[in-house]
């Protein structure tokens, strides 16, 4: 049960596809514009009647504003309940009570299914940031910067204190009474990370885990799911990646279009290429987006599986999404982000940290401001090295096997009180 854009649906595909392959019967419960990537990945397909709000939402500039965001994803995360629980049970309990569900914490309809009826619920983190630990307090949060000059006993004292449950939890409340399940105190304290599993889907040397995450967290590595299999590389992509020269892509991720910055940002795109004298690829599902006369030296395309294409690329830029920014790992490619919301200034700043790329806000992205950090990426010894390590670090990457066994070992019968 995922919930969220193609970055939050692609981590909960390559779970389907593995536990498929280790003989699982798989279905996967969200909106029907994800319907066509499930399938193609084998994974049957449960959509859920919203009448199109999300992919109306998506495409809101707004949901890409700082305090808005969180605000209007909290607000669409109340809504779907109604529309994910009568989506389940019209169409995935005739078929059989499921062992067990996967979904994020926010989530929830998983967590209100697994209260309702013992279902074991893991909760699944494809980031760092949602973890708002004391001891490692993501970049982007709210009076973070102040809360960072603190001690950590305080930070402790203040985060204990502002539940943030303000929003979601009258809609929340109504919910459990109508289906006679006790309601949780405080969303964030009680509810967030389910007692029966923890799931973290990046690696310790990307988040390091902290005193104060849930004790029942087991911690794997990125999925790395683009559905290459499925989206061959075209021949006139082919042929362009052929030719000689450096080579960029700039990206906004699948809900760029949204973005009030989008315009500026491929604006900004087009000046750096041509300044670098380099080529570059433009990934933008909108061509309204897009200057409106582009040179041979750009290429456009709505969708690119990015481990076919970040291979042959000698910097990334790109919104800060989480499984670009694992990609871009994967690929030892430096990178540069401009992020706006959500996950995207934590994934940036810890990009920074490692040292193989920088970070910068979207709302001040200009040629001017992202050519001395482009050059960087393309000529600076010691940050193409950090990026390069990067990639070594995937050769080491554990088992598929122990992530599955942990799974299957998540997914016993509970009694509920």
């Amino acid at each position: 049960m995922p919930h969220g854009t193609t970055g939050d649906v692609l981590p909960f595909i390559w779970l389907g596809r593995q536990l498929k392959q280790r003989g699982h019967e798989v279905s996967m419960l969200w909106v029907d514009m994800y319907c066509d990537a499930a399938t193609r990945a084998g994974i049957d397909f449960v959509s859920i009647e919203d009448g199109g709000e999300f992919q109306r939402m998506s495409q809101q500039a707004s949901l890409w504003s700082e305090g808005e965001s969180m605000r209007q994803g909290h607000a669409y995360s109340d809504r779907c309940i109604g529309p994910c629980l009568t989506a389940y049970s019209e169409k995935v309990a005739p078929l059989g009570r499921p062992d067990l569900i996967l979904g994020p914490m926010i989530s929830l309809a998983a967590r209100l299914l697994r209260e309702k009826h013992g279902i074991p619920f893991v909760s699944t983190n494809i980031q760092p940031a949602p973890f708002i630990s004391a001891y490692d307090l993501p970049a982007g949060l709210r009076g973070g910067r102040l809360l960072r000059k603190l001690p950590v006993f305080l930070r402790k004292l203040i985060l204990a204190a502002a539940s943030g449950d303000f929003q979601s939890m009258p809609v929340l409340r109504q919910c459990c009474l109508d289906l006679g399940v006790k309601p949780p105190r405080s969303l964030r304290k009680d509810w967030y990370h389910s007692p029966d599993g923890v799931l973290t889907l990046f690696p310790p040397w990307f988040g390091k885990p902290q005193p104060d995450w849930p004790p029942n967290t087991f911690q794997w590595d990125f999925p790395l799911e683009d559905l290459a299999d499925e989206s061959p590389l075209s021949g006139d992509l082919r042929s362009f990646l052929d030719t000689p020269g450096k080579k960029l892509i700039f990206a906004l991720g699948s809900t760029g279009g949204g973005s009030k910055h989008a315009a500026g940002f491929f604006s900004a795109a087009l000046e750096c290429t041509l300044q670098l004298e380099c080529q570059a690829v433009f990934i933008c599902a909108d061509p309204t987006l897009l200057p409106y006369s582009l040179p041979s030296s750009v290429f456009v395309s709505a969708y690119v599986p990015y481990s076919k294409l970040l291979t042959r690329m000698d910097a990334a830029v790109h919104a800060g999404g989480i499984g670009t920014t694992a990609q871009c790992f994967a690929a030892g490619v430096p990178q540069l982000i401009a992020h706006s919301a959500f996950d995207q200034p934590d994934n940036a700043e810890r990009v920074e940290r490692i040292g193989a790329g920088f970070g910068l806000e979207i709302a001040s992205f200009s040629s001017v401001r992202a050519m001395p950090l482009l050059r960087r990426c393309l000529t600076d010894e010691t940050v193409r090295s950090r990026a390069a390590e990067c990639r070594q670090r995937f050769l080491g990457r554990p088992p598929v096997t122990r992530l599955l066994e942990w799974l299957e070992s998540r997914a016993q019968p509970i009694v509920m009180p």
